[in-house]
């Protein structure tokens, strides 16, 4: 194959470009040399589903019936909400008072 060039200046750009592309060619790392984030697959902590034993359904009824049924139940749950107040007065802290607005 033979090039070519009409001038002496046209030879050189074109001897500037092929250094210049080898110089960028080989200042790129191959992509096996890059750092990888370590991967964690989603599905790393799967456990598949198992069938559980359950117990006696009318055991369970009659368990409920003894204790007291829903209701008592739900007496344990709005008991386990309901914050207990503790709090002590300041003794050097003045009354609050009310704020009036201006009519």
């Amino acid at each position: 194959m033979t090039i070519h060039l009409y001038s002496g200046l046209t030879a050189e750009l074109v001897l500037l470009a092929a250094a210049l592309w080898t110089v960028q060619a080989g200042a790129q790392t191959p992509a096996d040399s890059l750092p990888l984030p370590a991967y964690r697959s989603a599905l790393e902590g799967y456990q598949p589903y198992t069938d559980k034993k359950v117990g006696n359904w009318k055991e369970a009824n009659d368990n409920v019936g003894r204790i007291g049924g829903w209701r008592e139940y739900a007496k344990e749950a709005s008991e386990s909400q309901t914050p207990e107040v503790t709090a002590k007065p300041v003794p050097d802290a003045a009354p609050t008072q009310p704020r009036r607005e201006k009519p």
